[in-house]
């Protein structure tokens, strides 16, 4: 991996050692990057507050246009007041940055060679609701299910789901420069809740931040960070369609969402996605990032806009966009237009943390420097040294291998796929179907304030596959009720038995998708 276009800035200067050892085009981990205090700070800060403007842009829009654009008529707020407003009154719009925070904090407690499990339990024992790939993880981590099988794909539906996605800023933050360190710390903390194409999504974002400290090229970042992904997987071939989409019209970002929309839009293989415009699917997520660095073209205005109008996780897209700018730019070079009202939140803890903007960017710069250390480089007054990484391509991991959607069904109390009945489940329930794998789509919910935990055996053809805990408590349940994968392809039958009804609460059974062993032909 090549590190181009170097950054002219006040305080930063590269040093390139061994010339005549190395082509002049290419760079070895033997190399230098010097920062100063002030200049590392700045892109740190710049980091976590451009990641912060984004999710507040985008959050109005987040899944309300699925695999849609957001029309250009749409109107996106943005008014001094408006960080303050939201972070006072809808807390929860930070998620994915609260999420960021917890494991930073594990590497404040632990140090930076904290296990997995240590954050595996942070964020498992936290008292915010989480969703998708982090719920089921949550779930299998309390079920006693260690990373990094808590985010295996037969463990976790949701494997290949954005979640690690928007949660890797940090790793990337704290590694300036040191793509393989961000990679490593990925592996620790993404394979909680992720596996494959999910995982990916993390590792790339991660690594388009560390390079962003010391590469100004947008388009060399986007294209250097590809190369730690491996060339068979769907996300190397997304994210390769957008850049050559770019290349062959660099004008009109509408064409190239459109040409990643006919491709790319129904191949999200999760649960709630599957067969359904509703995409929480990493890859394409990521791919509307890298339209919005692409087309916005360094204009911070212009990428902010091109990442939340593409749709889909409209808020988290922005976030990643925005703060991968702000680490090139630096706080300082963020415009004053979306610095408005942000230091009025920067002294306020996020939700469910002891944590506030300004706290993050002292951790982050701190963790930095003990990974900078650790890393070879060295800390001499004003001086901080990194020694530059030659990145390296992780392994090839594939979810759902040999799974292909085959059919959703809406189920019913006549057990009719078009009837419109909610199921409860009461005692038992029976459904056939003629493929390789299942998932079953529900909840089990108490009324009030009662929590209840439900508890059911799950039979394939007639043999007891597992026995599984339903609880009613929203920050403990199981997000996806039941399912089960790599079975021989052909007729199964799925019973479930309830084994402890109950008058205080019920299940209920809403869709279940069924996985083939091959690509079913479009009609």
């Amino acid at each position: 991996m090549t590190i181009r276009n170097r950054l002219r800035m006040p305080g930063l200067h590269i040093a390139v050692v061994s010339l005549l050892l190395f082509p002049v085009a290419g760079f070895s981990a033997e190399n230098t990057v010097t920062f100063s205090e002030e200049a590392l700070r700045d892109k740190i800060k710049g980091a976590w507050a451009a990641q912060t403007i984004g999710v507040t842009y985008g959050f109005p829009v987040e899944f309300r246009f699925n695999s849609t654009r957001v029309p250009d008529d749409h109107e996106l707020l943005w008014y001094d007041g408006y960080l303050f407003k939201t972070m006072d009154e809808i807390p929860g719009v930070y998620d994915d940055i609260y999420m960021d925070l917890t494991f930073v904090q594990v590497f404040e407690d632990e140090g930076i060679e904290a296990p997995a499990q240590s954050f595996a339990n942070a964020f498992a024992n936290a008292d915010y609701s989480l969703w998708f790939a982090n719920q089921v993880a949550r779930y299998n981590v309390l079920d006693g299910i260690s990373p990094p099988q808590s985010g295996h794909w037969m463990n976790n539906p949701a494997a290949d789901d954005i979640d690690f996605q928007i949660e890797a800023d940090f790793a990337g933050i704290m590694a300036p420069g040191m793509v393989n360190s961000a990679i490593e710390i990925s592996d620790r903390v993404g394979h909680i809740m992720n596996y494959g194409d999910g995982w990916y999504g993390g590792v790339y974002i991660a690594s388009m931040y560390s390079l962003a400290f010391v590469n100004d090229d947008i388009e060399g970042i986007v294209k250097e960070a590809l190369e730690v992904i491996p060339t068979q997987s769907d996300f190397y071939k997304i994210i390769s369609d957008v850049i050559a989409l770019h290349e062959e019209n660099p004008d009109d970002w509408k064409f190239a969402w459109q040409g990643i929309h006919d491709k790319w839009s129904d191949t999200d293989l999760g649960p709630r996605g599957l067969m359904s415009p509703f995409n929480i699917d990493a890859k394409i997520n990521a791919a509307w990032v890298v339209l919005g660095l692409l087309y916005g073209d360094g204009d911070f205005s212009r990428t902010l806009e091109i990442a939340t109008r593409a749709g889909d996780d409209a808020d988290c897209n922005p976030a990643s966009a925005a703060g991968i700018l702000g680490t090139i730019y630096g706080y300082s070079g963020i415009p004053d237009f979306w610095k408005q009202g942000l230091a009025e939140i920067e002294s306020m803890d996020f939700a469910y943390t002891t944590i506030s903007l300004d706290d993050a960017y002292d951790m982050s710069y701190r963790h930095a420097l003990q990974l900078i250390e650790r890393e070879g480089g060295s800390i001499s007054g004003d001086n901080i040294t990194i020694q530059l990484q030659d990145a390296e391509t992780v392994p090839f991991e594939d979810s759902f291998e040999n799974h292909y959607p085959k059919q959703r069904l809406a189920l019913s109390d006549s057990n009719n796929p078009s009837g419109d009945d909610q199921l409860i489940l009461t005692d038992s329930y029976s459904f056939d179907f003629d493929g390789v794998g299942y998932a079953l789509l529900g909840t089990a919910v108490a009324d009030g304030e009662l929590d209840y935990v439900f508890e059911a055996d799950i039979y394939i053809d007639d043999t007891l596959v597992e026995t599984v805990s339903w609880p009613t408590q929203f920050t403990k349940r199981r997000f996806y009720l039941a399912w089960k994968y790599a079975l021989v392809d052909g007729e199964h039958t799925v019973e479930l038995r309830l084994k402890n009804p109950s008058d205080v609460g019920r299940v209920e059974l809403d869709n279940v998708v069924i996985y083939g062993d091959e690509i079913v032909p479009d009609e």
